[in-house]
């Protein structure tokens, strides 16, 4: 039985696609990365506590890092049976993935990578669809 799935992917959700001879199932997946925080006050050369009100970049980009390879984690699980897999959307995320899916000893299996705005669940399915028939 062949197994192809499809995602529309950035750095917020992860929509799945995956199409098998007894028919489609889709899976959403949001990762938990927190928007960039903006640093409150006037300026970041006022106020003596300045330091206290924004965690320091390292840790910020370390959790930021966590977060995004849970993220990553939960997509690979979704996806590494699948024989075929197409991967789009905007951004950096869908890069990533790829250097990601390539680690894991998937990179073969990536049929082609491209840029897309926002999508509908319908939208995504149409498109996973459409490729592979």
């Amino acid at each position: 039985m062949k197994r192809i799935a499809g995602l529309w992917i950035d750095h917020r959700k992860a929509l799945i696609v995956v199409v098998t001879d007894k028919g489609e199932e889709v899976k959403l997946i949001v990762s938990k990365i927190e928007k960039q925080r903006r640093r409150s006050g006037d300026s970041p050369l006022k106020g003596s506590y300045e330091s206290q009100k924004v965690t320091a970049d390292d840790s910020r980009e370390r959790k930021r890092t966590e977060d995004l390879s849970v993220y990553y984690d939960a997509i690979v699980s979704c996806i590494q049976n699948s024989d075929s897999i197409l991967i789009f959307g905007p951004g950096e995320a869908k890069g990533e993935l790829k250097k990601r899916l390539i680690r894991d000893n998937l990179g073969e299996r990536i049929v082609r990578i491209e840029a897309a705005d926002k999508m509908t669940d319908r939208q995504v399915a149409a498109k996973v669809r459409k490729y592979f028939n």
